[in-house]
């Protein structure tokens, strides 16, 4: 199980993961205000002196430029790139392959590290071609993948992700594997593929090391909310409601603890209250935010579906007080759902009865195989009126 000096396993935090959500909860109305942050996001840049990144930070927030400041860092990344170009130059001209590469990848992460997106992709292309070690080159794509996450820029994931699988197909160590796995389960959260990233992410829990990605808490707050919505009741109490590592960490996290059991122990009022709490903390995360309206109203189905299995009958008046909500809300959350066939149940209005209507699973794959063999037939015709043509 992961520990504190596990840490120190994981590859440099560059770019900075960290930078980039704190200048995206700057742009929420939760914390558009807040001044930690803020502080927080202008101290890393300082430090960091990473003129390109604060130019795009002032536009994004509507900061006022301090060009004091920004000519200071500009100044200082001119003489740091100079000093690393006389390097680049000086070990071309004197020494080895290797130490060429060493000053070609110093020069990458510099650019990397002060937010120069374009420039350091193209120090960090420039090093690959001239590194020989596998494990090595998987290190520079997982760093492409890293600033792709940093910028959200999705072709650049995908496209280096791809890169890595074939890479570690042709021998990659045990380490650069599980590494992959949680890169790209981060990448699956981001795209809505929760399914995929619950699975990886339940295969590293126990060997999470990549915390230049998040924390171990974040990667387990991960977990639990890319599990509830993907996993089947039973998987979801073998690997997460029962697993040993998962559990440790949730007593530091309470509110994804109560959320999980709440709705696994069928308490569905507790579980709307904690499910709001989720949907405001994925409103936040900028990975979840585009998804957090799909996240809510799946996971409310999927509560109202654990529910009514158990009944085959039950009053709009229980739903309303096991859920905690107005008979008016869970009558029109019904509806909406009963309509689009997400639920299988009809209202009753006159006696105010919910009634369940689970279809017969055989009768279902019929339908299923007539219309595909429809779909089959049709096909089959139209592409003997092109090879008769």
């Amino acid at each position: 199980m992961p520990v504190e000096n596990l840490e120190e396993q994981s590859l440099a935090k560059n770019p900075n993961l960290d930078i980039a959500q704190w200048k995206y909860m700057l742009t929420t109305d939760a914390y558009r205000n807040d001044q930690k942050i803020a502080a927080n996001l202008l101290n890393a840049i300082k430090e960091h002196n990473m003129a390109p990144f604060y130019e795009s930070v002032c536009e994004t927030l509507k900061w006022k430029v301090d060009k004091n400041l920004l000519s200071q860092m500009k100044a200082n990344n001119e003489a740091k790139l100079k000093e690393l170009n006389a390097n680049i130059e000086d070990a071309e001209k004197n020494l080895g392959e290797m130490e060429v590469r060493e000053a070609n990848l110093a020069k990458a992460e510099y650019l990397s590290l002060i937010g120069d997106k374009n420039e350091a992709l193209l120090a960090l292309r420039k090093t690959y071609d001239k590194t020989v070690s596998l494990g090595h080159r998987l290190d520079l794509v997982f760093h492409m993948i890293r600033i792709g996450l940093f910028y959200l820029d999705h072709e650049l994931i995908s496209k280096n992700i791809e890169k890595a699988k074939f890479l570690i197909e042709e021998g990659g160590d045990w380490d650069r594997r599980n590494r992959l796995r949680v890169y790209q389960g981060i990448y699956c959260l981001a795209i809505r593929d929760f399914k995929t990233a619950a699975n990886l992410f339940l295969d590293t829990v126990s060997t999470f090391t990549c915390y230049e990605l998040c924390d171990y808490k974040t990667f387990v707050s991960y977990t639990v909310i890319c599990s509830m919505i993907s996993l089947p009741r039973v998987e979801l109490r073998e690997k997460v409601v029962k697993g040993a590592e998962i559990l440790e960490v949730l007593h530091g996290i309470p509110d994804i603890q109560e959320f999980l059991f709440s709705l696994y122990n069928c308490h569905y009022a507790k579980f709307f209250v904690k499910l709001a709490w989720v949907e405001q903390y994925m409103k936040t995360d900028r990975l979840f935010a585009p998804h957090y309206r799909y996240y809510a109203r799946e996971m409310r189905i999927l509560a109202y579906n654990q529910l009514l299995e158990s009944y085959r009958s039950l009053t709009l008046q229980y739903m309303a007080k096991s859920f905690g909500v107005t008979v008016d809300f869970i009558d029109e959350e019904l509806a909406r759902f009963i309509a689009a066939g997400r639920l299988h149940c009809k209202i009753d209005k006159v006696n105010e009865i919910v009634e369940t209507n689970r279809p017969d699973t055989k009768n279902y794959q019929y339908q299923a195989y007539i219309k595909h063999g429809d779909i089959l037939l049709n096909r089959i015709q139209k592409l003997s009126r092109v090879i008769n043509i």
